[in-house]
């Protein structure tokens, strides 16, 4: 099998480790946004994996017409939490899917993060790109569904409003680079295992000049 196939697919697992990182690190996976036109006042929540973040801004005419003061304050909070989420009550259900979610897409994470090595370790020789394309598009193949189960769990909970926060509330862009990473990792595997079934057949777009000629 080519090189050029395993150089595509690494730097396309690259940006699927990119977009894993920044979905488990950014806090804006659900937002909801409230203003109050009379206290000049916005609050903005956040929703992540594992806590919920509120921006609260209050904007004060000033002494001119063109002028405000902006008032400010930022916390963040675990999420879910026992005792302000109702995880052990009414709420107990959305609590287990989220913090299901959060650990599945952990799991996701690892396997992006360990199929750069596995193409490493198999350009390295001729015989090994031969072969690796089916650990390859294995393991590319089992990282995209970790993050279709983490995207469904999230999807769920968002859409039948499980959590009374998320009333009126739009996905955030976690929840956009999430689901680019789950896409593209099933691309990968896709073209990969297409390539290398190609390759053992002998064909030369896929296998190169060194055909894979049967042992007689």
């Amino acid at each position: 099998m080519r090189k050029t196939p395993y150089v595509v697919a690494f730097v396309a697992t690259v940006l699927v480790i990119v977009f894993n990182i920044l979905s488990i690190r950014r806090v804006d996976w659900i937002v909801a946004k409230a203003r109050s036109d009379i206290l000049r006042t916005t609050i903005t929540t956040s929703y992540g994996l594992n806590k919920v973040c509120e921006l609260t801004l209050t904007r004060v005419p000033g002494r001119d017409k063109n002028d405000e003061i902006v008032y400010r304050d930022y916390e963040c909070r675990p999420f879910p939490s026992r005792s302000k989420d109702g995880c052990e009550e009414e709420n107990s259900g959305f609590c287990a899917t989220w913090t299901g979610a959060g650990y599945v897409d952990y799991l996701a994470t690892g396997f992006s993060a360990i199929t750069p090595l596995v193409i490493l370790f198999g350009v390295s020789t001729h015989p090994r790109r031969r072969r690796i394309w089916r650990a390859l598009a294995g393991m590319t193949m089992l990282q995209s569904l970790t993050g279709v189960i983490a995207f469904a769990m999230i999807t769920d909970a968002y859409t039948r409003e499980q959590y009374p926060g998320f009333r009126h509330a739009e996905l955030g862009k976690a929840y956009i680079f999430h689901t680019l990473s789950w896409i593209l990792s099933f691309l990968v595997s896709v073209g990969i295992a297409l390539t290398g079934y190609a390759a053992e057949k002998g064909q030369a777009w896929a296998a190169g000049t060194r055909g894979y000629l049967p042992i007689g």
